[in-house]
């Protein structure tokens, strides 16, 4: 006999969410305070989905995915909604400066949080005037305040978003928008020096696109940091998935982990249930944090996929090294850019050829210098990451060994010292082993790229518009992917389901 957790009749309702990623449990928090009974279910033994965390021999602990906090204010509304005071749980600073950047010509370049300190070592490293970069900040804030209302806040799939004041916010900002342009094409014709528009190109990589694809809309994504701050947990990343947990299960939401959903049960176009390695459920909501390809693909067998949806272009994956480096450099800080000769080249190899360039961009993550317990004293704790394909079967052994020999080589050079002897402990994360972890299919970290004008229009809305009852939150679908678009993929989840009720 099924075992029977919903009578399925009146509020409050029982919610089943599949998957215990970031959006999940913030979804979970949210219906909870709607008054819904919520059960989680967890394929791996913990939460976090990317967002978990990794211990080496030798005293070295790493958050294993996302690196970047901003837009903290939508961490801190979940408590707010709750009636907590934030700060009992999760606290954080803002971080400056931001990023530290190595050019492959030697120039070094520090991005500090304040947009004029900015703009200054900007003219004083690349001799580009500060006016120009104040000016292209000031507008790329200046979209995103236009836009984010309605493109990033609200389901782009009904109507009623249509009908809202942001609306006519965006529509007066679409001439600025850069819908016909790239990402490269409004830097270049921004800035004069190609290290300044390599440095502004890569937020690309922040949703796993293109810059010489994606479109120039997407140039108001360094507001998030420059305009509106970049800021470090205290514990790291995975503190937040930590608190918000903690927030959840005070809240009754009941997590089952190491129970995969193996099966969305429906009947008459109704979700009816769930079906997991243990048991059967009995749900008339579901929400589904798992990559929507696998849902459909191995959740949903019967019922008919959103195939152009489902074919959209994948985001770009990442190989990631996680190295105890046995020493301290007191040039680097939280966030680090060792930049490659050739971004183009590097992006041609991703995006097309489907390898990794011989010369990559290398990001290293280092928490240890704000919360020194992640490595032993006078060593360090290295995320290193460069961006790949996603999994379409490539030799992984043997592109993981020759991008290690690259990321050294470069690495190396930018800090005058033999990085390689320095590693005490290693572990290594690559395409297929993320997809095998959460799910995501190919290993893509965002679900689909932004490689094109309509990419947000493409992406998979947050409810299903053939089974009643079925929602979907998460980096694989609107808004994108993400810390900050994951907890406002939960935020329209939970606004449609109130709505709907």
């Amino acid at each position: 006999m099924p075992k029977l957790l919903s009578a399925r009749k009146g509020p409050p309702q029982p919610v089943a969410i599949v998957g215990a990623g970031i959006a999940g449990i913030a979804t979970a928090v949210r219906l909870a305070v709607q008054g819904h009974r919520v059960t989680v279910f967890e394929a791996q033994e913990s939460f976090g989905g990317k967002m978990h965390q990794l211990e080496l021999p030798g005293g070295y602990r790493f958050d294993g995915g996302p690196s970047l906090f901003t837009l903290p204010h939508l961490v801190d509304e979940l408590f707010q909604l709750a009636g907590r005071n934030p700060q009992d749980y999760f606290r954080y600073q803002r971080l400056d400066p931001i990023t530290q950047y190595f050019f492959a010509d030697g120039t070094r370049l520090t991005a500090w949080a304040e947009e004029e300190q900015f703009a200054r070592e900007v003219e004083e490293k690349l001799q580009v005037p500060a006016a120009e970069v104040l000016q292209f900040l000031r507008r790329s804030g200046r979209a995103y305040e236009a836009t984010a209302g309605t493109f990033l806040q609200k389901s782009l799939h009904k109507a009623s978003t249509y009908l809202s004041p942001e609306v006519l916010k965006a529509l007066a900002a679409l001439p600025q928008l850069g819908l016909t342009s790239t990402m490269h094409q409004r830097h270049t014709a921004a800035f004069q020096d190609a290290r300044l528009v390599q440095l502004f190109d890569r937020f690309a990589t922040y949703n796993g696109s293109d810059p010489y694809q994606a479109p120039a809309t997407l140039s108001m994504i360094p507001h998030l940091e420059h305009g509106l701050g970049a800021y470090y947990p205290e514990g790291g990343i995975y503190a937040i998935a930590q608190s918000l947990v903690r927030l959840a299960e005070e809240l009754g939401v009941q997590f089952r982990y190491q129970e995969p959903v193996l099966e969305i049960l429906t009947a008459n176009e109704l979700v009816t249930g769930v079906r997991t390695s243990q048991d059967v459920y009995d749900f008339s909501l579901v929400v589904s944090n798992m990559d929507v390809v696998p849902t459909y693909r191995r959740l949903l067998p019967t019922q008919p996929a959103p195939e152009r949806t489902l074919r959209q272009p994948r985001s770009s994956s990442a190989l990631i090294f996680y190295w105890g480096i046995a020493r301290r450099f007191p040039e680097l800080g939280v966030h680090n850019i060792f930049f490659s000769q050739d971004y183009k080249r590097e992006f041609e190899a991703i995006f097309q050829e489907k390898t990794v360039s011989d010369d990559p961009t290398v990001y290293v993550n280092i928490t240890s210098g704000h919360t020194p317990t992640d490595a032993p004293a006078g060593h360090e704790n290295w995320f290193v990451m460069v961006n790949v394909p996603h999994d379409q079967g490539q030799p992984w052994p043997e592109l993981v060994a020759r991008t290690r020999t690259a990321v050294l080589r470069r690495v190396s050079q930018a800090l005058g010292t033999e990085v390689g002897t320095l590693i005490q402990a290693e572990h290594v994360w690559d395409p297929p082993g993320i997809e095998a972890r959460t799910s995501s299919f190919g290993g893509a970290l965002y679900g689909s790229s932004s490689n094109n004008t309509l990419a947000a229009f493409l992406r998979h809305p947050n409810f299903s518009g053939q089974l009643e009852g079925l929602y979907f939150c998460g980096g694989s679908v609107h808004p994108g992917g993400g810390i900050p678009l994951c907890l406002l993929s939960a935020r329209i989840v939970s606004s449609l389901i109130m709505n709907e009720e």
